[in-house]
C-alpha cells in the first residue's frame, strides 16, 4: 500500500523466522544489539575491530550474527565491567580473527567494516586539504565564514608554526609577518562589520539574532582573504579502517612535514580504537614500501616536469577585479546522446548499440521528452536523476582565490587536482572591502604575504605556502560527470553561498549549456541560481530561525 509522497508505507512480509534465545543468552546479547527478535538490528557498545571481525566471520558462516556472537565471541566476554559500555567484548578473539583473515588471506574488505570518528584539531589550511583528499570518508571543517579569527589562544593567534621554519634563520620573520596578517584581519573585521550594518540596515521583519548572524557572516566573508594558509582549523573525520590506512600512507609520503608528523599522531590515536586495522601502516615491507612508492614517484614527476616544461610564472601580486576564471577544457560532443542512450537502456531489452542508433534519429521534441521524463518534477535540489547522467563528463580549469577553492575541494567524488599555492596568480579584492574604504590595508596585507613567501621560498619551498593569504589565486582542474556537476552547481550557486564560489558554479553551468551545447542537461539543473544577492546568509538564517521556532 502507498501513502502520500513523503509517507510511503509498505506491508511487512508475512513472516520472518524468529531466533530463539535462552534467558541467559538474551542477557548477554541485549547490551550489544538493538533488538533480539527482528531481522534488522544495529550493533552497539562494541569495539570497531569486534564489529569488523563479526561481519568478516559472518560472510563465511551459515549462522546468524547474534548466534555467531554467542558461539564465538562471548567466551571472551569480560563480565567485570559495565555491560552497557563494555569495550572489551570479544576483543582478543576479534583481533585474532582479523589478523588471520586480513594478513593471511589479504581480505581488504574486512577493513571496510569498522569505522572511527576522529577529531583533527589545529591543522593548517594546507594540511586540511591533505586530510580531505579521500573520497570514501566524511568530513566537517571549521569555517572561516562564520568563525572570527581575531582572538588569541594562550596569547597566540591561531596559525601553524612549523618547527623547521621557526628553528631556522627566517623563524622570527615568519612569526612577525603572520602576526601582522592576523593584526590586519583583526583591525578590518570591525570595519567591515560597521560597513555591513550601514549598508544593510535591519528591517522590522528580521530578528536581532538573525541580523547579527548575517552581518557577522558578511564581515567574515569580506576579510577572510587576509588570513594565511597557516591559519588553523578543526576537521572532524569519519572513515573506515581501510580509508584511514590509505589516508595515513598518503600523508606519510607527503612533502609537507606537518602532514607527516600529523600522520604519526593520528596513527597513535587510531590504534587505541582499531589497532588491527592499521597493522600494515608502519611495517617496512608493507606500508613503508607504499610510502616509498608514492614519495619516489611524486619526486621523480616533479623533477621531470621542471626539466621538460617552461619555468614557473613570474610573481605577479596584482589584484584582479574580473573574478574567477573558469574554462571548460574538455567535454564529449555526443554527451547528450550518450546520456539519453543510458536512460533508455535500463528501461529497454535491446542492446545498447541499437538504442544509441535510435537515439541519434530522435527529433528535438522526443529527446527533450525522454530526458524530462527521466529527470521528473524535481521539487528541490536533493531530487536528482539517476546514474545515466554519469555517462558524460566535463573537465574545467579554474583560477580563483584559495578561500573558494577550499570549499570546492570538498567535492571529493569528482576528480580534482591543484597546483602549489603561491602569490604568482594575483589576488581578489572583495567589492565590500573597496566599498568600506579598506582597500589600502587589504593591499598592504597582500604585500606582506607575498614578501614572506619570497623570503621563505628558497630555504623552505613547501612551507612557504603557509605565508600565502586566502585571497591569492590558485589554479586547479575539476573533472566530473553530469550527475556530480548537477550536485556541485546547484549546491554552490545557492543564495547562501560565498560569492567567489557562486561565480564558479554559475560559469560552469553556463559553459555546459553554451560551450558544450548540452542544453538539455543544463536545463535539468533547474536549481542553478544565477541571481546576485547582497546578504548571502540572510535567507538561510531566516530559514534556520523558522525551524527553531517550529520545534519549540
Amino acid at each position: 500500500m502507498h501513502g502520500g509522497p513523503l509517507t510511503h508505507r509498505y506491508d511487512r512480509p508475512p513472516m520472518y523466522s524468529r531466533e530463539a534465545f535462552t534467558d541467559d543468552e538474551a542477557a548477554k546479547l541485549r547490551p550489544y544489539f538493538t533488538n533480539l527478535d527482528q531481522p534488522i538490528f544495529a550493533l552497539t557498545n562494541l569495539p570497531e575491530v569486534v564489529k569488523g571481525a563479526l561481519f568478516a566471520r559472518y560472510s563465511r558462516s551459515d549462522k546468524s550474527l547474534r548466534r555467531l556472537f554467542l558461539d564465538e565471541f562471548v567466551p571472551d566476554l569480560d563480565l567485570t565491567g559495565d555491560l552497557t559500555v563494555d569495550a572489551t567484548v570479544g576483543l582478543r578473539r576479534a583481533e585474532e580473527l582479523y589478523d588471520r583473515v586480513f594478513l593471511e588471506y589479504g581480505d581488504d574488505s574486512v577493513a571496510q567494516l569498522g569505522g572511527v570518528h576522529l577529531a583533527c584539531e589545529q591543522a593548517s589550511n594546507l594540511l586540511t586539504k591533505v586530510l580531505e583528499w579521500g573520497r570514501l570518508m566524511s568530513y566537517l571543517e571549521q569555517s572561516t565564514r562564520y568563525i572570527p579569527y581575531d582572538s588569541r589562544v594562550d596569547g597566540r593567534y591561531r596559525y601553524h608554526r612549523p618547527p623547521e621554519v621557526l628553528g631556522a634563520r627566517h623563524g622570527a620573520r615568519y612569526v612577525a609577518d603572520i602576526d601582522g596578517l592576523f593584526d590586519s584581519y583583526r583591525t578590518l573585521l570591525p570595519v567591515l562589520t560597521d560597513w555591513a550594518r550601514r549598508r544593510y540596515p535591519k528591517d522590522d521583519a528580521t530578528s536581532d539574532f538573525v541580523y547579527k548572524q548575517t552581518i557577522k557572516a558578511k564581515a567574515c566573508d569580506s576579510v577572510r582573504g587576509i588570513l594565511p594558509a597557516a591559519t588553523l582549523s578543526n576537521v572532524g573525520i569519519y572513515g573506515t579502517g581501510q580509508a584511514f590506512e590509505a589516508l595515513l600512507l598518503r600523508m606519510l609520503a607527503h612533502p609537507l612535514p606537518e602532514a607527516r608528523s600529523y600522520a604519526h599522531d593520528m596513527l597513535s590515536e587510531l590504534r587505541k580504537v582499531i589497532p588491527s586495522f592499521l597493522t600494515r601502516v608502519d611495517r617496512p615491507e608493507r606500508g613503508g614500501a607504499w610510502v616509498d612508492y608514492f614519495a619516489t614517484n611524486a619526486a621523480a614527476t616533479r623533477d621531470l616536469v621542471e626539466q621538460m616544461f617552461a619555468a614557473p610564472v613570474a610573481a605577479n601580486a596584482a589584484p584582479t577585479s574580473s573574478g574567477p576564471q573558469v574554462r571548460l577544457l574538455d567535454f564529449d560532443p555526443d554527451g547528450e546522446d550518450k546520456v539519453l542512450t543510458a536512460i533508455a537502456f535500463a528501461a529497454s531489452d535491446r542492446p545498447e548499440a541499437q538504442i544509441a542508433a535510435e537515439v541519434r534519429r530522435l527529433g528535438a521534441d522526443d529527446r527533450a521528452a525522454l530526458l524530462r521524463a527521466y529527470v521528473g518534477d524535481r521539487q528541490n535540489r536533493r531530487h536528482k536523476p539517476g546514474r545515466a547522467f554519469e555517462r558524460t563528463t566535463y573537465r574545467f580549469e579554474i583560477v580563483g582565490d584559495y578561500g573558494a577553492f577550499r570549499d570546492l575541494q570538498r567535492h571529493r567524488m569528482l576528480t580534482i587536482e591543484w597546483q602549489p599555492l603561491t602569490p604568482n596568480l594575483g589576488f581578489d579584492v572583495p567589492e565590500s572591502v573597496d566599498e568600506a574604504g579598506a582597500t589600502a590595508m587589504f593591499h598592504d596585507a597582500m604585500g606582506r604575504s607575498a614578501d614572506l613567501f619570497e623570503t621563505l621560498r628558497d630555504d623552505h619551498p613547501v612551507e612557504a605556502g603557509y605565508a600565502v593569504s586566502l585571497a591569492y589565486r590558485v589554479r586547479y582542474v575539476m573533472h566530473m560527470n553530469a550527475r556530480e556537476a548537477m550536485h556541485l552547481i546547484e549546491l554552490r550557486s545557492a543564495p547562501q553561498g560565498h560569492p567567489a564560489y557562486r561565480r564558479v558554479a554559475q560559469e560552469m553551468h553556463r559553459q555546459i549549456a553554451e560551450v558544450a551545447g548540452h542544453r538539455l542537461i543544463a536545463e535539468a539543473m533547474k536549481f542553478a541560481d544565477h541571481e546576485t544577492y547582497e546578504l548571502e546568509r540572510l535567507e538561510a538564517e531566516l530559514a534556520a530561525e523558522r525551524r527553531r521556532l517550529a520545534s519549540t
